[in-house]
Parts: C-alpha cells; structure tokens; sequence
C-alpha cells in the first residue's frame, strides 16, 4: 500500500509538469514528513551531496566535455562525409549515411540528445533537399541517436555501474553488439521506407575518396579506442579514460583540426556546464528518493511481488521491461534507471542474471523512452530542429521503435549478445 503511494505521488507530481528531479525529491521529503521522521530531513543535503561524489560519476561532466568540443570542432561535418562514402551508394543513400554516422559519433559521446542535435543539424537538410520526406528525416535521426548511449562512451552505463558496483569496462565493452544490431535493424528499415517510397541513392565514391575521408575522420575515431583500451587493458579508470578522452577532444579540435578558438571555450565549458548539473542534480534528487524507498523496505516488496507472479527468469524480464518501458513514457531515461535499478537489482540477481546484461537490458529500455511522448527528450529535440509537430514525428516513429524494441527482446532473451565482448576480453566476471 505504501509503495503504491509513495510511486501514485511521484506520478502526480511528474504529471503536474514539475521536473523530475523536483518530483522526486519533494515526494522523499512529503513522505519523510508525513510519516513523522522529521529528523531525517536535517540529513538530506548530505545524503543529496553523497550520491554524487563516486568516483566514477566523475566521468559525466569530461564523457559530455568531449562530446561538446568533438561537435563544435567540425568532427561531425567529417564523420557525416566518411559515411556518406563508405554507404551513401546504398538504396535510401542519406538515410544509412545518418546511421553509420551515429554508430561512429557514438563512440566519442555517451548522450543521445547531444547525438540528436549533432547529427540533426548536418543531415536534416541535406536528406529533405534530396527528396526525403521531412518526417521521415526526423525520424530516422532521432531513432539513430539513440544509439549513441549505448555504444560506448555512454552516461547511463557509467550511472548503472556506479549505482551497481559493476565494471563500467565490462558495460562498455557489452554495449558494442547491441549497439550494432541497432544500427544494422534500422539500416533495414532504412532500406525498406527507400523502396517503397523510391527514396535516392547517392554516388558510389571512388576508392581514392573513401580512403581520403576515412583519414579525415581516423582521429576522431581514435576516441573510443583511447577510452575502451586504455579500460580493457588496465592503464586507466573510466573516470581517467573520460578525461584523456576530453584532453585529445581538445588537442585535436584546437590545434590539428583548428575549428575551436580561444574565444569558443566559455561557451563550450559553460555548456558542459548546464548539462552535467542536470544530471547530477537527478542524482542527488533520486539519492533522496532511494533513500525513502529503502526506509519503507520497497526493494523487498517488490521482490516479493514479482517472484510472487512467475519463477521463470524470462516472465520476470518480460514484466520489467513492460514497467521500464511505461515509466518511459513519462520519465527521463536516467531517472529511470536511478529509480528502477536498486528495486530491481536485487530480483535480478537472485534470478541469475548477469548484471552486465541487466545494464544493457535497462539502458536499451531507456533509450525507447527517449522517442516516446510526453516526455522524450529526443522526440523533443527533433520535433524543434525538424519544425514539425512532436505528434507528428511520434506517428512516424511507430515502426522504428518497433524495430528497436524487437532489438530489446533479443538482448533481453539471448544474454550471450552483452556478454561475449566482455567475457572474451576481460574474462568471465567470478
């Protein structure tokens, strides 16, 4: 019953269009107050203070650092050319050059909005005035960028691993196959919209081409090699691969690629800035919120709960991903996983489950979050840089999210997807 209470709140509160973290957090202290543990609410600034100084998180403000300096310094306008010669040959040209040029731009910024507004920017345009329908552009741009969080870097991982105890190394390296089915299921897609409604092809780019702007791009691309094998092979901490990452962002931008000056830095640093507080004041926020939930035992009554449905691993996963897929609907994705993943940690881990496959499993979920109403901020940024309603694009994302939720049921149900890179690498977790 107090479950039930403390979450019909939270929602009332969300619903009422008060931000997330404010929702939270007020719902924390209502209760806190209601239930006359007065003297708790002295603690809270601590607590908020506690959740946010881990290690790891230390690497979100230098993973978004990197993923700023790479998009003001013109990496984007090179990686959209190498795709654009490495696949614009491909029936629906423009569409699969938006999705290999995500899967790359993945590697260096583990944020899906930011994916969104880099790639949104270069290839919107460009697609409509080679005849693709503007809705369709939209679409294909925001699914694409949903990528970005789970090839590595990625933000949400590096959050579920801190929450979790669990090698961020291990995540990353899991999230590479996923994130290839995704780019593979929705170049189908791509394929698919082209030959039925007779969408261009570009070119094929001669040899000589494809290698100069395969050189073009290699030093950006050398991002998450820095990132991932400086983890694998024990050089450095993800927080220390994420500033290395930042330092060649900006050695390459400033003083090879020379597209930053001086004067942009302020602006770059005060946008890293505004993003990184957004996303540790959620933090903090849902710190608090844990807390409460933890006071009132709800982990435990939610394992009670679910083992009480099913004892077979594959109706638990089968009902948290339905619950994981409604809360996005109406939450930001990492609310959902600072939310979902210490009440449903202990479920899956008394099933078995390897807890790098839950990671991607959480993260996959959030991301179909990011493209639904009313609250998904990809759906958001792409309705605004596409000037089209956000219903509108909702409508025609109906077949990309099923592409990407059909994604989500073969990493749910074949672990071995999250689990091969990781265990062949860095050997099976004991």
């Amino acid at each position: 019953m107090m479950t039930a209470a403390i979450f019909g709140v939270l929602i009332l509160l969300i619903l009422i269009g008060l931000p997330i973290a404010f929702a939270m957090g007020l719902t924390a202290v209502i209760f806190f107050v209601v239930l006359g543990e007065t003297s708790v609410l002295c603690m809270l600034p601590a607590r908020m203070y506690s959740s946010t100084t881990s290690f790891t998180l230390l690497a979100i403000p230098f993973f978004i650092l990197t993923g700023n300096l790479m998009n003001a310094g013109g990496i984007t306008q090179r990686l959209f050319q190498f795709a654009h010669n490495l696949v614009g040959h491909l029936k629906g040209g423009l569409g699969h050059v938006v999705v290999v040029s995500a899967m790359i731009f993945a590697g260096m910024t583990g944020a899906a909005v930011a994916e969104a507004a880099a790639i949104g920017t270069v290839g919107l345009e460009g697609m409509t005035k080679k005849g693709f329908d503007r809705r369709f552009c939209a679409a294909i741009i925001a699914s694409a960028s949903t990528i970005g969080p789970v090839i590595p870097p990625s933000i949400p991982l590096v959050i579920y691993g801190s929450i979790t105890g669990t090698s961020v190394g291990r995540l990353f390296l899991g999230g590479f196959l996923p994130g290839f089915l995704m780019g593979g299921i929705l170049m189908m897609l791509v394929y698919i919209y082209a030959k039925m409604r007779n969408y261009p092809k570009e070119k094929r780019a001669a040899f000589m081409e494809l290698l100069k702007s395969a050189r073009g791009a290699s030093s950006a691309i050398l991002t998450p090699v820095i990132i991932i094998g400086g983890m694998v092979s024990g050089i450095f901490t993800p927080t220390e691969a994420s500033i290395c990452a930042a330092v060649y962002a900006f050695i390459l931008t400033m003083f090879i690629y020379k597209e930053i000056r001086l004067k942009d830095l302020p602006r770059i640093l005060w946008e890293t800035l505004e993003s990184s507080i957004r996303v540790l004041f959620i933090i903090s926020a849902a710190g608090i919120f844990g807390w409460l939930l933890i006071h009132q035992k709800v982990p435990e009554a939610v394992i009670q709960g679910l083992l009480s449905l099913s004892s077979k691993t594959w109706v638990i996963l089968l009902v948290i991903n339905f619950i994981l897929l409604m809360l996005g609907c109406f939450m930001e994705g990492i609310a959902v996983i600072l939310l979902t993943v210490p009440i449903f940690m202990p479920v899956v881990t008394k099933l078995g489950v390897d807890p790098v496959h839950f990671g991607l499993i959480i993260t996959l979920n959030s991301m179909v979050g990011l493209l639904t109403p009313p609250v998904g901020m990809v759906l958001y940024t792409m309705a605004s840089i596409g000037k089209i309603s956000v219903m509108e694009l909702a409508y025609e994302l109906r077949w990309h999210m099923a592409a990407l939720a059909f994604v989500l049921f073969l990493v749910t149900y074949i672990p071995i997807i999250t689990t091969f890179i990781p265990n062949l690498l860095m050997g099976i977790a004991r």
